[in-house]
């Protein structure tokens, strides 16, 4: 089982890397959210498997709850937020010629990251 990286909205988990992919596993903690963020070099594929997710793309906003999914094309402005009571589970797959988690431009960001 690989590492569990911890994040101040709640955490993830690398699953599965190959050359043109990774499948993460994304816990959002109840009432946080990520930054409004885009990437130059993968596309993502989001499945909800626990909870009620807000996502936001570009100017678009879409309530997914368990079973439902989205995709996020590469250079869209995106961001997932946990709105309800219980924690939102996430299972997410980049695609893309590179893959690297440096690979993110924060628009917006409730932690203040840069």
């Amino acid at each position: 089982m690989k590492t569990i990286v911890n994040k101040p909205w709640g955490s993830y988990q690398i699953l599965d890397e190959g050359k043109k992919h990774t499948l993460k596993k994304i816990i959002v903690n109840p009432g946080d959210k990520l930054s409004l963020q885009s990437h130059d070099h993968r596309s993502e594929h989001w499945l909800i498997a626990e909870g009620i997710a807000e996502v936001i793309i570009d100017n678009e906003t879409f309530n997914l709850k368990e079973n439902e999914n989205i995709f996020i094309p590469k250079g869209s402005k995106h961001r997932l937020s946990n709105l309800g009571h219980q924690k939102l589970v996430v299972i997410e797959m980049w695609f893309g010629e590179t893959l690297d988690e440096l690979d993110i431009k924060r628009f917006e960001d409730i932690y203040n990251r840069k």
